[in-house]
């Protein structure tokens, strides 16, 4: 799909991004009714949200709060989790980083998991073409009402929110509707089964540094693979090159 105007490319952000907020919401108010259950004040709950805008490492702060973890530790913890942003960024700055830094400083601010989803696999066929940063300002603004707007229904709410909704269930399945359409080859395979794997058996690591070391196992995983598969195409053409009369 080739986009006609900026304003084409940033509509079409939204309208991606919108059945992925179907994960976000519950967790959202997850989110907020933890944190009134924790007993902080609305004021409190909310501009810790706006500050974070990272729902996992808001959860792990909040759960270390309740255990009296000292202030540092919740902070190294917050960045522990959020390392991933690092590897989101690299990915993507070869085609956001040509803007002003005012600019660049609020998409940092606004990158999340889905966001880098939608944009690497559009950025990956190049589909997106000058119109990158309007496609990503209309994902990207779309998860951040999503995630903040769910978290002020949560605040709200309170304790009002039965269990028997089990809320919890949909966050995993938006990661999958994200993860499953950028499988397209070895060694992204590779990368998402070892990061779940690892996921998996380091789960009852301290501080959330689980999701770490799937990630990183992930990416050096996928790497690996792509080298291999890289070496093996050079010399399979070597062969036929030495097989050409």
């Amino acid at each position: 799909m080739h986009y006609r105007s900026g304003k084409h490319a940033f509509v079409h952000g939204v309208h991606s991004c919108l059945p992925l907020t179907t994960g976000v919401v519950p967790f959202g108010l997850i989110t907020g009714v933890t944190a009134i259950e924790m007993g902080m004040s609305p004021f409190d709950a909310l501009g810790m949200t706006f500050l974070f805008y990272s729902g996992s490492a808001q959860m792990v702060v909040m759960q270390l709060m309740q255990n009296g973890a000292l202030p540092v530790t919740m902070v190294v913890t917050a960045l522990v989790v959020n390392l991933r942003f690092l590897m989101y960024s690299a990915t993507l700055a070869p085609t956001l980083s040509n803007q002003p830094r005012r600019r660049t400083w609020s998409m940092a601010y606004l990158l999340s998991d889905q966001s880098f989803a939608l944009c690497s696999l559009k950025m990956g066929s190049g589909e997106l073409g000058q119109h990158a940063v309007p496609y990503y300002t209309g994902t990207a603004i779309t998860l951040w009402l999503g995630w903040n707007l769910s978290v002020v229904a949560g605040v709200l709410l309170g304790t009002g929110i039965p269990d028997s909704w089990s809320l919890g269930f949909a966050i995993p399945l938006s990661f999958l509707a994200l993860l499953v359409p950028s499988i397209r080859n070895r060694a992204m395979l590779g990368a998402a089964v070892a990061g779940g794997v690892l996921a998996v058996l380091a789960i009852d690591l301290p501080y959330n540094l689980g999701l770490l070391v799937a990630s990183l196992g992930g990416v050096l995983c996928g790497l690996a693979l792509e080298r291999l598969d890289k070496a093996q195409t050079v010399t399979a053409s070597d062969d036929v090159e030495a097989e050409a009369p």
